[in-house]
């Protein structure tokens, strides 16, 4: 069973809804690469659609209705909006859930070090990376660093016009005979992926001296003679951030691909760029959720996390209770509160687990079984299970919910395709579905094929974003 192509019905008036959807999307993936950002930015586009924090709703013990609006976060990592519906909360929600969180290389506690005349920061990879895809590729700095005195500094290096850019270096291939006799895993190390930033020294005047004579600022003088590029890095640090190299110690930065994501193919139909695993169904879900119908009758709420790269643990993660307190405060304030009442709408509620899956790639046609795979241009992937091998760590939607899906989906009109993540033995995969599926509600995968998945820079179909944004609205409003 084959599914058409999603590009061979379009309208003109289709395709510019494509386009400006693709556009946004682009914009959304460039401007927002961390997890902190993400949630940032949703939480102003909420906002302006008119949603409420419902930390001030619970303050103001505010009451809750139909059609009432709000949004909830964690730690400034993790968001969740929730549209309220005619319909008693304890009937179930509609959800979408999508994670915001992608492989990155995070910088240690204690980073910086100077080595041969060179200023680097030490880098601990985030999620399922190769290794050797990180070298040489131009990067960016984006974080927050966390001072004593309670002032959190946003650090943002890279991205802009005129910013510097910073890399991992690479051996060069006429002395890397004995690298290219390696493993894929070990040609480069994690503990290699460290961050060229500086080769200048810091120049110490006469002053300088003069100061480490009279034994005033001479430990600093000292070290600047010792190690005098991480010395200038620090003073740069200094100036343009007023951080010292102690405040690495509560900080989050993350070093990310430089540059925006592009529109790709002479066509221009597709999408390249960092973080599309999973920002392309965190922002068809968001925006999904923002444009839902004022009258709805089953409360819509979509949850972005974070962490899902790391199995969705911690305070922002799926497997926290941040999604079920969210919720118990919501129907308190709907007056349905207790904890009876908020078990069974879990229970009764409909989830799609909105993450990418694994396009089919040519180039790389043996570890796919074509009936079973994801082809980009085909609209919409739905993954009854993924796991690994005999579906290990799997959630496995059953046949009836998925025939209700199909129907929400063939309703709407859109373009959607079935899939697994590959051959049964050629690998495998998991999402954030194992853990709603907990509560008794219906979940099943869901989302954008993708070429190059965890790679830098990822590939998507602007046809499979437009179909992903409708699937999702559909869902809200009819499953």
């Amino acid at each position: 069973m084959e599914h058409e192509v999603a590009w061979k019905k379009y309208d003109e008036v289709d395709l510019e809804a494509l386009e400006g959807l693709a556009s946004n999307y682009i914009d959304f993936i460039s401007e927002n690469k961390t997890e902190r950002r993400c949630a940032a930015t949703a939480i102003r586009m909420a906002e302006k659609a008119g949603y409420v924090s419902l930390a001030d709703a619970v303050r103001e013990g505010r009451a809750l209705s139909a059609g009432d609006k709000v949004w909830a976060h964690s730690h400034g990592k993790a968001l969740i909006l929730v549209q309220l519906g005619s319909n008693p909360l304890s009937e179930g929600m509609n959800i979408l859930g999508a994670h915001i969180d992608s492989p990155r290389l995070d910088l240690k506690q204690n980073p910086l070090y100077e080595s041969n005349g060179f200023a680097l920061l030490d880098t601990h990879y985030y999620g399922g990376i190769k290794n050797y895809q990180w070298v040489t590729l131009p990067l960016a700095m984006h974080g927050v660093i966390a001072k004593k005195d309670g002032t959190v500094v946003d650090i943002n290096v890279g991205d802009d016009e005129g910013d510097p850019v910073f890399c991992v270096s690479d051996l060069l291939i006429h002395l890397a005979s004995q690298q290219m006799d390696k493993k894929g895993n070990k040609i480069v190390e994690g503990e290699d992926l460290d961050i060229l930033i500086g080769n200048r020294p810091l120049s110490i005047d006469g002053e300088d001296a003069e100061r480490e004579a009279a034994g005033g600022e001479g430990a600093k003088s000292k070290d600047a003679a010792k190690e005098p590029v991480k010395a200038f890095a620090l003073k740069l640090l200094a100036d343009k951030y007023g951080i010292e190299e102690a405040d690495f110690l509560s900080a989050e930065i993350e070093m990310v691909p430089a540059g925006r994501a592009r529109e790709l193919g002479f066509d221009r139909s597709m999408v390249i760029g960092y973080g599309q695993d999973d920002r392309v169904c965190a922002y068809t879900s968001l925006i999904a959720q923002l444009e839902a119908p004022a009258d709805l009758a089953k409360t819509a709420v979509t949850v972005l996390v974070d962490k899902e790269e790391i199995g969705s643990v911690g305070a922002t993660g799926m497997a926290s209770n941040f999604f079920e307190n969210t919720i118990a405060e919501i129907m308190e304030l709907a007056g349905e509160g207790g904890m009876l009442p908020l078990r069974r709408a879990l229970s009764a509620s409909s989830m799609l687990s909105s993450d990418v899956s694994a396009g089919f790639d040519p180039a790389y046609a043996s570890v796919f079984e074509p009936k079973n795979a994801a082809f980009l241009g085909r609209g919409l992937v739905f993954n009854k299970y993924t796991g690994a091998r005999g579906k290990s760590g799997s959630n496995d939607a059953s046949a009836e919910y998925v025939a209700r899906v199909r129907r929400v989906m063939d309703d709407a009109g859109v373009s959607f395709q079935t899939a697994e993540l590959g051959k049964v033995d050629a690998g495998g995969g998991g999402t954030i579905a194992y853990l709603p599926a907990k509560y008794g509600m219906d979940v099943i995968d869901s989302g954008v094929a993708v070429l190059s998945m965890h790679a830098p820079w990822e590939v998507t179909s602007k046809a499979d974003i437009y179909e992903a944004y409708k699937g999702y609205l559909a869902f809200l409003k009819n499953a």
